[in-house]
């Protein structure tokens, strides 16, 4: 028996739509995304029940996302991929010429629950689109997504040093970013 595509819809469409929400932090491509989600089920109508409806159709839907990842990597412009030579002076604000820190960072203790408010993910939101375009697809993509170095490597056509160096200044760019909006004293 072929499964209903409305009682999917019904059923999952809202925690498929905050799941797209959460990765791309734009209703309209998270939307997208789900629709796209539905039409690939429709489709492919190879859903074989091994395992639940939920699944199959978040799987699919990870799938999208990467695909819009990949779209916008291949849609910058120029200018946001030569922001990476090794002349990049975006670091000089946190290490002197010897490479010691300037300002040491301010150690990040939180309470447990602080990741759970929602001025803090406001504050790291904000924090992320202020990254290039390319920094903050690197750190969502291996931080938020857990995927893995070899998949992020191809997705971007990066070597393994360079996208580690992305994920270093991104990570570094939130540090600051955190200081300055979150930890303020």
């Amino acid at each position: 028996m072929t499964p209903n595509v409305n009682d999917w819809l019904n059923e999952h469409g809202d925690y498929l739509y905050r799941f797209a929400l959460a990765r791309l932090r734009d209703p309209h491509e998270a939307e997208d995304a789900v629709q796209e989600t539905m039409l690939a089920a429709i489709k492919g109508n190879n859903f074989e029940g091994d395992s639940s409806a939920r699944t199959w159709l978040t799987g699919i839907l990870k799938h999208k996302i990467i695909d819009l990842y990949r779209k916008k990597i291949h849609e910058q412009p120029l200018s946001d991929f030569t922001d990476l030579d090794a002349s990049d002076s975006s670091m000089d604000d946190f290490f002197d010429k010897s490479g010691h820190w300037l300002d040491k960072p301010q150690t990040l203790d939180m309470p447990d629950n602080a990741l759970e408010q929602k001025q803090f993910l406001s504050v790291l939101s904000d924090c992320v689109d202020k990254l290039p375009a390319r920094l903050a697809t690197v750190f969502l993509m291996r931080d938020l997504h857990e995927t893995d170095n070899e998949i992020i490597c191809n997705e971007l056509q990066a070597t393994a040093t360079n996208v580690w160096v992305m994920l270093y200044r991104a990570r570094m760019g939130l540090r600051k970013c955190l200081e300055m909006n979150w930890l303020k004293d």
